[in-house]
């Protein structure tokens, strides 16, 4: 192989390398020599130029992360002190669905002191919580999955490690299934596992959920033949693209509804069934109106990356709604006693 005279800047480092060889014992060298140890010398610098960007990368991506979820933190906060009175002080929680999204990112989220994540497929949650740095880097971290749960899938998700709560059983025959897995999986354990009900209260068939009128049935159920289940709560994805300027959502005073209604059938008290409904889109409406659980993903992560597929057209915003659409939505909101 043969190389290019080279001449001002080029020429030093060619001395340069010169001088690698001379460090390394060839003090008289062949040019074959020479274009060996170049081509090492090349590697070596773009080797650890590579670290030096992946570095880099690290750390714009830590302080991208931080930022935007301490200012996703901030608006929960301040969405549940807009809240009425009357509704049960149950402080929200937010849940960072990191879907799509690499290890590094959910590793960064918990070091800023973020410990509740959400996936919505089994797979997906299987290998982002049996990572090895996220094992080591996150004992403390509580996995929810959100997404729909096939039969032929629970005993996968129910070996995750870190499970906190399966938010998506939208069956009797579910529930069931999930209750014999937990109690064949986790023998040596009397931890019993937090799920939520899910309810289809859009009546959207793209929506996987219960019919709100089976939610009491489904949850006495669940509650006298599930001895390994903790029911939690009910749990809704609202219509996208709803406008507030109509209005409440009524998606979420439809699951406001079902909790009233199983509270007072089965004697529960509100504050002990949470709400899980809101997402990124519309996560403050939901909590000032008594959401107790919201899903928010590609605020605090940024838009997510699905391989082989276009680039999706941004998400609908909501307008802001007007002082007359705020006042009917007050008088809409459903007050919990």
């Amino acid at each position: 192989m043969s190389r290019e005279p080279v001449t001002g800047a080029a020429n030093g480092f060619t001395n340069g390398v010169d001088l690698f060889l001379v460090s390394c014992g060839s003090h008289s060298s062949t040019n074959t020599q020479k274009d060996f140890y170049f081509d090492r010398l090349i590697t070596l610098l773009l080797l650890t130029h590579g670290r030096w960007i992946e570095g880099m990368w690290k750390v714009g991506m830590s302080e991208e992360v931080g930022k935007a979820l301490q200012a996703v933190v901030d608006r929960v906060n301040q969405a549940a002190a807009r809240r009425p009175k009357t509704l049960p002080a149950v402080p929200p929680r937010l849940v960072a669905v990191s879907k799509t999204k690499p290890p590094d990112m959910v590793i960064e989220a918990y070091r800023k002191g973020h410990r509740n994540f959400g996936e919505n497929y089994v797979n997906e949650l299987v290998d982002k919580a049996s990572n090895p740095q996220i094992l080591e880097s996150c004992p403390e971290i509580e996995w929810h999955f959100i997404g729909h749960l096939q039969k032929n899938n629970v005993n996968k998700l129910l070996g995750v490690p870190n499970l906190f709560m399966v938010e998506t059983v939208d069956s009797v025959k579910l529930a069931d299934k999930v209750n014999s897995s937990w109690l064949r999986l986790r023998t040596a354990s009397t931890q019993t596992l937090k799920i939520m009900v899910q309810i289809n209260t859009s009546g959207e068939e793209s929506k996987h959920g219960l019919p709100p009128g089976e939610t009491v049935t489904t949850v006495k159920h669940i509650l006298s033949k599930c001895s390994a289940l903790h029911f939690s709560g009910l749990m809704t994805i609202g219509r996208y693209g709803y406008d507030l300027a109509d209005g409440p959502n009524p998606d979420f005073q439809a699951l406001l509804s079902r909790r009233q209604e199983v509270c007072a059938s089965l004697q529960l008290p509100l504050e002990d069934v949470e709400l899980s409904m809101g997402m990124s889109t519309d996560f403050e409406h939901a909590i000032e109106v008594g959401s107790t659980n919201v899903r928010v993903g590609s605020t605090i992560f940024g838009n997510r990356d699905y391989p082989n597929t276009p680039t999706p057209s941004p998400e609908r915003k909501s307008k802001v709604p007007t002082e007359e659409a705020a006042k009917k939505m007050e008088r809409l909101t459903v007050t919990e006693q």
